[in-house]
């Protein structure tokens, strides 16, 4: 674990800090890298701040691993990766809002596509300033959510023939499923999407990037790989509840580690009431520990009372209610504990190791739910070695 010592930038803040190692996200770049056929490049998706993992810091290492695209969701998120000097092209595939045109031309950002007002839009920019934007068609095979339903492709596709600064570069799909024991919902979308791509051939369009693979995807569907494919949460070492059991999976390191420092420490006795509401009650004389850590850094409420934390080499239990900004364990069971001990929330420390998916089955949530969420208050220290 790397230490944080007393001229450490942080000491003049609140103990509390996500430390993310920069050489473990490219190890799982590499590693999913290696499932791919060759000539088949990775997106790696930094959307939603990198999975709460710090997006211009995880995109400028992943660069440098070798990444070929980066995904992002929101078009504001794609103008904060050029701003930081990222130069790989940048998919947006939440696509854009409107009036975000511009924004998509500055940056040269390429958008999924699934809307023709969106796509007039677009066009009529294009030509004001005599370029050509390229997207990727977007196709519902299956999701539900964004694209154009499989079976509306040549009708959508036809009215996209009348843009003239417009380029159709890349088709992709969103798999709702491949992650389940079973492939019988992901093979269907598989074929409604190569239904979907000949559609769009059989017209005349000859797009570059074919794309239907997510994490889940590129680690069960070979066969769906096409030349292109998007690692997102397996890429921050999230393995468990992303990728299918039916197959191995791949050694994936955890990126982040969340940790704080006790800072108050006593001993009550029996029979003492702790936190709010008192829904934990001492059995024994107990050493009480309080870390500055709590629901508002997305420390979970619901971890009251069932999560646990590492200290000293020990599991530690989580006592009484999360609050917003202070969080209780019993370190009874733990010698030696003083104050200013370090603690890990996430993550590995002195030979234990507290998994996102383990903290995310507690509460019955999944791991995304928890790298993703916790907050902005909470600095990332971004580990190099």
């Amino acid at each position: 674990m790397s230490e944080l010592v007393s001229d450490s930038p942080l000491q003049p803040k609140r103990p509390t800090w996500a430390e993310i190692s920069l050489p473990a996200l490219a190890h799982n770049f590499q590693t999913l890298k290696a499932l791919l056929a060759d000539g088949t490049q990775l997106m790696a998706v930094v959307k939603a701040n990198a999975y709460g993992h710090g997006a211009v810091a995880c995109a400028k290492a992943l660069e440098a691993a070798g990444a070929d695209w980066f995904g992002v969701a929101l078009v504001e998120e794609g103008v904060e990766l050029r701003e930081s000097g990222i130069s790989k092209p940048i998919f947006c595939l939440g696509g854009g809002w409107r009036t975000q045109g511009e924004l998509i031309l500055k940056h040269e950002l390429t958008p999924a596509l699934f809307r023709l007002d969106l796509a007039e839009e677009l066009d009529a920019l294009a030509k004001a300033n005599q370029r050509v934007i390229k997207f990727h068609l977007k196709v519902d095979t299956g999701m539900g959510r964004l694209g154009i339903p499989w079976t509306d492709v040549e009708a959508f596709a036809q009215q996209l023939q009348r843009f003239s600064q417009l380029r159709l570069d890349g088709v992709l799909t969103h798999f709702a499923a491949a992650d389940a024991a079973t492939s019988d919902y992901t093979d269907l979308q598989i074929a409604r999407y190569q239904a979907s791509v000949a559609t769009l051939r059989a017209l005349g369009f000859t797009p570059t990037w074919f794309h239907q693979a997510n994490s889940a995807g590129l680690h069960a569907y070979s066969q769906a790989q096409g030349n292109l494919a998007r690692a997102g949460a397996a890429m921050y070492g999230l393995v468990s509840d992303v990728l299918s059991p039916r197959l191995t999976r791949p050694e994936l390191q955890p990126v982040m580690s969340l940790r704080s420092r006790i800072v108050m420490l006593k001993t009550v006795p029996a029979g003492t009431s702790l936190g709010y509401g008192c829904t934990f009650t001492t059995p024994r004389e107990s050493r009480i520990a309080t870390l500055p850590i709590g629901y508002a850094d997305g420390l979970r409420r619901a971890h009251s009372n069932q999560g646990r934390i590492i200290i000293r080499g020990k599991f530690a239990p989580i006592v009484g209610r999360v609050s917003m900004d202070l969080t209780i364990v019993d370190v009874t069971d733990v010698p030696g504990v003083e104050l200013g001990d370090i603690v890990t929330l996430l993550g590995a420390q002195d030979g234990l190791c507290l998994r996102a998916e383990e903290l995310a089955a507690q509460i019955e949530t999944i791991s995304y739910e928890i790298v993703t969420g916790i907050s902005a208050r909470v600095p990332r220290v971004h580990i190099t070695a």
